[in-house]
């Protein structure tokens, strides 16, 4: 009876120093995310003084494709959905569905990034690169600076469906798959603001 006791008080402050860890962790995430998000902010505050300085360069109305750019953002949307759909299992603590769901959305990651380079290699290839405006240049740096980060999120990703295919699900996986859940939709909000600030009121205006 004693031990049992002696036991369970353990596995209570086990439990006790895990959960006190995840509250760190989240906490900290939440800063580096409020970081990040600032530095969105101020690139958006830049693309959008500097949008109508085209110097006599074509404006974005005169190269961006609607439809091209709805389909990245509808790839981007159902990623996140899928994400949703991996960290239910790994609550559920399912690895053959965190496996699947969280691979469809790496896999939908890189559709949408390749569809974002194919996006800045069409832009190049018609002769309009960053040093031609402002405007390029400030569209360049806040979609690029998005790519980079959804870049992080794969790469990120893909190391940690490697650990866990290895060594299966536990209380730190499953932590840090709420981590990269947390930041790929945080990526997937910062880009439907691009969608609307760059791309549609291009044609809006």
């Amino acid at each position: 009876m004693v031990a049992w006791l002696s036991e369970a008080q353990k596995m209570n402050h086990v439990e006790s120093h895990e959960e006190a860890s995840t509250d760190r962790v989240m906490f900290g995430f939440w800063i580096y995310l409020m970081t990040d998000l600032l530095m969105f902010a101020a690139l958006f505050a830049v693309f959008a003084v500097l949008r109508n300085n085209t110097a006599g360069e074509p404006s974005g109305k005169d190269i961006f494709s609607l439809p091209f750019v709805l389909i990245e953002t509808l790839i981007l949307l159902t990623s996140s959905f899928t994400c949703g759909l991996g960290m239910i299992a790994a609550r559920n603590k399912d690895k053959a569905k965190v496996m699947l769901w969280f691979g469809v959305t790496m896999l939908l990651g890189l559709i949408f990034l390749t569809l974002e380079i194919k996006e800045f290699s069409t832009i190049l290839h018609e002769g309009h690169s960053w040093r031609d405006s402002a405007f390029l240049s400030s569209f360049f740096v806040l979609v690029g600076t998005h790519g980079l980060h959804i870049t992080s999120g794969i790469l990120w990703l893909a190391v940690t469906l490697r650990y866990i295919a290895r060594q299966g699900l536990n209380h730190h996986k499953i932590r840090k798959l709420a981590l990269i859940s947390l930041f790929w939709h945080f990526l997937d909000i910062v880009w439907i603001f691009i969608f609307t600030v760059v791309y549609l009121m291009s044609f809006i205006n």
